[in-house]
């Protein structure tokens, strides 16, 4: 319940002491119990902080040839919890494979039966919006209240406290926007690019959405600099740049050399100076904080970016689709996702001094889970629109490379094959953030953060979820409703 309000960060020693007694006697907990609610909940909130937790706890549920229990099936608290429980999957556990199935089918053909409008809704959210996966449910926090029994004492004290919490956080967002609208406007960039989208309430709604925690205000405002610079250099490659600019532009990325700025048009001049600035910033704060300055490895990130981008502005050119695999390689890199979370590995101060980074050669050894969340995004945003609805340009797909691929496949059987993929990276991710692990717990929860935003925020189809991130987004610029 902490957690779904959002107070988690208030109470964070309380529950890592509660969960690693949890995780100490988990065995013993779980022995003879056929209580399938309260074993799902324990197996998800310890999987979600990366206790590695076996997934044979459920087998005393599923009967060997039969699969799980039918006694189950009337049980709509525990089906709903079973489904979250099943989200918390890495490759090859089956039996968290069938949880879901199982209480997928259960809880559709629930939805079928006489229940009440409360009860529907409820489990249509867990359907549509299982808490490791989405946002959603902690954008409107009421209608987990509503699922929660009254009869709790300490309920009315955790909304008080949940109230307060969210009017503290209001001030502190409307603070972060006012800066960053601020820094937007001095750049001028709006203005010198008309071409671009000029969207920095939304570029910060990433970095809200990714660092949580109050405390972490500085890095929130300094993170949506690199986002907004993603978004910019996105259109100029996608919109307004021709062929020969965008060559010299990403010689110049690449070399990083003042001197060959002059050959430019004036907009890629402007762009290339914030970049150099960003980059320098980003530079003096890291070595400031943690004693080392990684300006030129984020260089080379915006070089990799840029080439990205021409690759794909050529293959768009050429009138041929590549290799659906050839595509997705290349995509990884212009979502922008490597780019911006390699900024936050090294704001967030990752132990790497010693570990990671050559000191002759300043190579780093990125977290694999970084490139598993520009994955997603890119196949959740190649699922929807070709094209935003605030830019004209089209910037490929990879449905379409696989339609071209795989001639007579309709769109249907190319959108499954790709929630298929998106499943299997749902699940490495979920490996990637069990312990032992070399990144940091509040970096990792940075990551799973952003790939839970991404289904909100790329889910074209999704009308309510984009709609309680609109109003969110609303609340933080006026004063705030209570729970």
């Amino acid at each position: 319940m902490i957690q779904r309000l959002g107070v988690k960060s208030l109470f964070r020693e309380q529950i890592k002491a509660i969960l690693t007694w949890q995780y100490t006697h988990f065995s013993s907990l779980n022995h003879g119990k056929d209580d399938i609610y309260e074993i799902a909940l324990r197996f998800r909130l310890l999987r979600q902080e990366g206790y590695r937790v076996p997934a044979d706890v459920f087998e005393y549920f599923n009967e060997k040839g039969k699969g799980f229990v039918m006694k189950l099936e009337g049980n709509i608290k525990g089906m709903m919890e079973l489904y979250e429980a099943s989200q918390m999957s890495t490759e090859g556990e089956d039996i968290l494979d069938e949880a879901e199935f199982f209480s997928n089918k259960c809880l559709n053909a629930l939805l079928t039966c006489d229940l009440d409008n409360e009860q529907a809704r409820m489990i249509e959210s867990t359907l549509q919006y299982p808490y490791r996966k989405s946002f959603a449910r902690l954008l409107a926090p009421q209608s987990f209240v509503n699922d929660m029994p009254s009869t709790n004492s300490w309920m009315e004290d955790l909304l008080e406290v949940a109230n307060r919490k969210r009017r503290i956080d209001q001030y502190v967002h409307q603070k972060e926007i006012h800066q960053i609208n601020k820094w937007w406007k001095e750049l001028g960039l709006g203005e010198k690019m008309e071409f671009a989208r000029d969207q920095p309430l939304k570029w910060y709604m990433w970095s809200m959405a990714i660092l949580t925690d109050p405390s972490l205000s500085e890095l929130r405002v300094e993170l949506s600099k690199p986002i907004s610079l993603v978004y910019i250099i996105d259109d100029i490659f996608d919109v307004h740049g021709t062929v020969d600019e965008l060559i010299l532009f990403t010689e110049l990325i690449k070399r990083w050399d003042n001197a060959c700025a002059e050959q430019l048009p004036e907009y890629m001049k402007i762009c290339f100076k914030v970049l150099n600035d960003i980059a320098n910033d980003f530079g003096r704060i890291i070595f400031e904080k943690h004693g080392w300055n990684p300006t030129r490895f984020l260089k080379h990130m915006w070089a990799n970016l840029c080439n990205a981008f021409l690759v794909e502005f050529q293959w768009n050119a050429s009138g041929k689709l590549p290799k659906a695999d050839d595509y997705l390689k290349n995509a990884i890199i212009t979502s922008g996702v490597p780019l911006v979370l390699t900024h936050l590995f090294f704001l967030m101060g990752q132990n790497i001094a010693n570990q990671s980074i050559d000191s002759k050669k300043e190579e780093v050894q990125l977290p694999n889970i970084i490139f598993l969340i520009a994955e997603i995004l890119r196949l959740w945003d190649d699922l929807g629109c070709a094209q935003d609805e605030n830019q004209n340009g089209y910037d490929g797909s990879y449905v379409d490379c696989y339609l071209g691929e795989n001639q007579g496949s309709s769109y249907q059987s190319a959108r499954e094959h790709v929630m298929k993929l998106i499943s299997k990276l749902w699940k490495l991710l979920n490996k990637e953030c069990l312990s032992p692990c070399p990144s940091s717990a509040p970096f990792l929860e940075a990551c799973v953060n952003a790939a839970k935003m991404v289904s909100l925020m790329y889910n074209y189809e999704d009308k309510r979820g984009l709609g309680l991130l609109q109003d969110h987004m609303k609340s933080l610029t006026c004063d705030h409703e209570t729970i």
